[in-house]
């Protein structure tokens, strides 16, 4: 396994010309932005590089470029923005493809609390019971939620009546500010499938999201992934053929080791890509020129 270990991103910026780059985890925890990030997206537009924030909120397009700019991350940071979450209203609203063609207007909506956002638009009617629903909108998990109890029941009823899934999420967890972890939709939907369940996925690590992508700016390449998730971020980049570069102090970084600001422990690295059976191109501590 052959790793280059980075300092910042300038070692190797001149080698791509299009750069995939998570959010959550890459350019901020959430709440606030990481230090050095802005700094870097503006010194690869500097270059003439093209951006492509990629992200696997299950949030709609306008709402995830609005939070970024509140950040601090400017749209003239970056050339364009994919969500899952948009990705899933698009498919919902033209239902031209199998999985979607036949689906009803009654689902249960699993979501972040109380956002509801993904169904304004689409003329969908959201039921509470299993037994009313056509399909199930999983976009997201209450807050806190650390395993699956709550979810199971809801799961099990829904397989045994072989009703569809859309995932708006597949990430498995998510990192707090404070560190704490919580389930995604990803989980519940892993979940699901173990249960026998029919699952659509929109975002990492699928094609359908690199093919969008691609198609924003088919003639700029070499391509470089930027993320925190093995599975996720470098795991789509390994399937849509292009490099890869993992931010160890994103959801992996307890394993890592970061927590001291060092560098990433060559063997620690290995373990982790070893039980996620993802080796990335390269790796640095965190997102930096």
């Amino acid at each position: 396994m052959s790793i280059g270990h980075l300092e910042g991103l300038a070692a190797v910026a001149d080698r791509y010309a299009l750069f995939l780059i998570d959010q959550w985890g890459v350019l901020h925890n959430g709440e606030s932005l990481h230090e050095g990030a802005v700094e870097t997206l503006r010194e690869l537009r500097a270059r003439g590089k093209k951006i492509v924030i990629l992200s696997n909120s299950s949030k709609r397009l306008s709402v995830s470029t609005r939070r970024m700019a509140e950040m601090g991350i400017a749209a003239d940071c970056y050339d364009h923005c994919v969500t899952s979450g948009e990705e899933v209203w698009q498919a919902l609203n033209a239902r031209d493809e199998p999985f979607y063609r036949d689906l009803g207007r009654k689902c249960v909506i699993f979501t972040w609390d109380d956002d509801r956002d993904i169904m304004q638009g689409l003329g969908l009617t959201e039921v509470k019971n299993i037994a009313d629903a056509d399909f199930i909108l999983n976009a997201g998990t209450r807050t806190g939620t650390a395993d699956m109890s709550d979810y199971d029941p809801y799961l099990i009823e829904a397989a045994a009546r072989d009703l569809p899934m859309i995932c708006a999420n597949p990430d498995f967890v998510s990192v707090a500010p404070d560190g704490s972890f919580s389930i995604c939709p990803g989980t519940t939907a892993r979940r699901y499938l173990e249960l026998g369940g029919r699952v659509d996925y929109r975002g990492k690590p699928y094609a359908p999201v690199y093919q969008r992508c691609f198609a924003h700016e088919p003639d700029a390449r070499p391509a470089l992934a930027i993320g925190d998730s093995l599975y996720h971020d470098i795991g789509g980049a390994n399937r849509a053929g292009i490099d890869s570069l993992l931010i160890a102090g994103g959801i992996h970084g307890r394993d890592l080791g970061l927590g001291d600001g060092g560098p990433v422990d060559p063997d620690k690295l290995r373990i982790v890509c070893e039980r996620e059976g993802q080796t990335p191109s390269y790796v640095m501590p965190r997102f930096c020129w």
